[in-house]
């Protein structure tokens, strides 16, 4: 289990390369336009999958402050959230490549910023909906952009892995 989440977080920094290279083609009003998806738009749906990031982290190893709600904006530029993007996709790929296979059976125990409480369960299952999570989101991102008549992105994880993800093969 462990290899598949090494090779899900070296897919997930390329799949977000692909989703902010698309965004810097984009007009800062495009970038902002409200195009119905949950965070409203790329600007708002960028900013929550580094929030969410950011949430998961700390609960992992204590990393950071965790912001107070999941639509913080915690950046107003894109370049500014891309390099925070960036630092934080080293951040798990750092952090994945500390954990053992008996660390991702551990309990982990938090609080939901949605639900109050505590909340625990086994390691592997967070990591798992942390990833799944990005999936879900750059789903929406994609969807803006094609939404906009932009051209598709192919972020499929075969794509990745019959390219830039070979050694995962």
């Amino acid at each position: 289990m462990l290899t598949h989440f090494k090779m899900l977080a070296d897919y997930n920094r390329w799949a977000n390369i692909q989703v902010y290279d698309a965004a810097a083609q984009l007009s800062d009003a495009e970038f902002r336009e409200d195009r119905g998806a949950f965070f409203g738009s790329l600007h708002g749906t960028l900013n929550h999958l580094l929030v969410a990031d950011r949430l998961w982290m700390h609960r992992f190893d204590g990393s950071g402050e965790p912001p107070a709600a999941l639509g913080v904006v915690l950046h107003e530029e894109l370049a500014e959230l891309r390099a925070s993007r960036e630092t934080q996709d080293r951040q798990i790929t750092d952090w994945i490549d500390t954990l053992s296979e008996a660390a991702l059976d551990a309990d982990v125990t938090y609080s939901s910023v949605l639900r109050p409480g505590a909340i625990t369960h086994p390691l592997h299952l967070a990591i798992a909906h942390m990833f799944n999570h990005h999936t879900h989101h750059r789903g929406q991102c994609h969807m803006i952009l094609t939404s906009m008549g932009k051209p598709s992105l192919v972020l499929d994880l075969l794509h990745f892995l019959r390219g830039d993800g070979m050694r995962w093969m």
